[in-house]
């Protein structure tokens, strides 16, 4: 039996320490990748502060690496994100 075509995107488990970057890249907040696909990520943060509609997602403190994000969901501390131009 096929599944129908709205199946997610495969998310590939990670669980690696990554960067969130505010503010034209000067704030940066640390955060857990806990998966990722070629459209988005799920990342957990470890305060409780609310992120902002759009985002840079790096593994590297440097703002200038990364991609543009926008918030899709929030759930606590646990954000899904989607990757934009």
């Amino acid at each position: 039996m096929a599944l129908g075509s709205k199946k997610r995107e495969t998310r590939k488990s990670l669980r690696q320490f990554g960067w969130i970057t505010l503010d034209g890249g000067f704030a940066a907040r640390p955060c857990v990748v806990e998966d990722i696909s070629s459209s988005g990520a799920k990342i957990t943060v470890q305060d409780n502060n609310t992120l902002p509609a759009k985002l840079r997602l790096a593994f590297s403190r440097d703002a200038r690496t990364g991609r543009a994000c926008e918030v899709v969901w929030r759930k606590g501390k646990t954000f899904g994100v989607r990757f934009v131009r």
